[in-house]
């Protein structure tokens, strides 16, 4: 955070003698000062969690505080644990970049004093404007050190070096997260603010890339952002849609020029994420083992070499009983009696259709190097064939 948003908040407390908070256009907390004045339940839990919640968010932009070019006072509401408010929005050249709160009651605030305080205003939607647009430039840059062009990746980490915002030497792992759905969606905007200053983000088509440095703690510091960056996210999706984000992060590159390959990596380990529920939200692509093929080559060429035409017979069939309890039995090691309490269905029934798929396929379960084709080529035949054929 920046301090002068500190000061704008302490600065208005004193001058109207009220608790102050600063928020952003989200409602995520900026800056609160302390007060010995009574306080609601809402503006302490803005203060301990940092953001308000949805129905409280509601509530008050129905009052119309997301467009008003004027304070605006906001009545209490004993069922929402809310305080009368009064609401300084803070604007710059027509847009609102966040909301200055106090407490209005009791005794009233000096209205003579207001015109101050909504120059006050006034200045932290200047500076919330100036940030924004300091991240959004940032956003290009980072894309150009995402991008194939080796000069343009150069010249991106020069500008990021520049700003003094990591150093030339630091190790860096990519986090990409993304709603997985069938449909084509842009990614929900996500307020950064609360980020590290370190961690480089950027949007694209379908998901958000975060670069994080990991300078001597392996994977720990990409996989806070990744939980970090879930919340942050979920908070803008209804509950029933949150089920269907996945992150995924790449491995570890030395420096900020040779992220790509850690971003390509965090990509395919959304994708395996998707597909292999046991490893959502989040797939760490060092730790995806069989996996890592994905990043051998083209699908066509991967699938060639993965799908041996004995498992291709067998994705070919009708019947996807018969690929389940294959695959399950492999999973367990062979073990009957655990493949047939995973399926829910009786042992015979899994003798069953082991027969069948010996019989499909030419395959001999009793033999390791069977056991092996079959075991590959189901894992990842999700990855590289086309489903809908299947």
């Amino acid at each position: 955070m920046r301090p002068e948003f500190q000061d704008i908040v302490d600065d208005v407390a004193r001058l109207l003698a009220r608790p102050t908070t600063l928020e952003d256009r989200d409602f995520n907390l900026v800056a609160f000062c302390s007060h010995e004045a009574h306080v609601d339940e809402v503006r302490l839990r803005s203060i301990l969690e940092r953001h308000s919640t949805r129905e409280v968010q509601d509530w008050f932009e129905g009052f119309g505080i997301a467009t008003s070019e004027v304070p605006v006072r906001t009545p209490a509401s004993p069922e929402l644990g809310v305080l009368s408010r009064l609401c300084l929005p803070a604007r710059w050249r027509g847009v609102t970049y966040g909301y200055l709160w106090l407490l209005d009651e009791p005794g009233g605030i000096d209205e003579a004093r207001l015109p101050a305080a909504e120059a006050l205003a006034e200045r932290a939607g200047a500076l919330m404007a100036q940030q924004a647009r300091s991240r959004e430039e940032l956003a290009y840059t980072v894309e150009d050190l995402l991008s194939a062009d080796p000069e343009a990746v150069d010249r991106a980490a020069e500008v990021i070096h520049d700003l003094g915002i990591v150093g030339r030497e630091v190790p860096f792992a990519a986090v990409v997260l993304r709603l997985a759905t069938t449909e084509p969606a842009s990614p929900v905007p996500m307020n950064l603010w609360r980020l590290p200053r370190s961690v480089l983000a950027a949007s694209g088509d379908d998901q958000h890339t975060f670069l994080v440095p990991v300078d001597g703690d392996g994977l720990k510091a990409a996989r806070d952002i990744a939980r970090q960056a879930l919340d942050l996210y979920s908070e803008r999706l209804p509950p029933a849609a949150r089920g269907g984000l996945v992150v995924g992060i790449g491995g570890i590159r030395p420096n900020l020029a040779q992220a790509r390959g850690s971003w390509h990596e965090a990509r395919l380990a959304t994708r395996v994420a998707e597909a292999v529920e046991s490893l959502r939200p989040i797939a760490a692509w060092p730790e995806l083992g069989v996996y890592r093929l994905l990043a051998c080559g083209p699908e066509r060429a991967l699938a060639s070499a993965v799908i041996d035409p004995a498992v291709r017979r067998l994705l070919e069939q009708r019947d996807p009983d018969l690929r389940q309890t294959a695959l399950v039995y492999l999973e367990a090691r062979g073990n009957v009696q655990e493949t047939a309490a995973t399926l829910n269905v009786h042992r015979q029934t899994v003798y069953y259709r082991l027969q069948k798929v010996e019989q499909v396929t030419g395959l001999a379960l009793a033999r390791g190097d069977h056991r092996l084709v079959l075991h590959l080529g189901l894992t990842m035949a999700p990855f590289v064939t086309d489903q809908s054929e299947i």
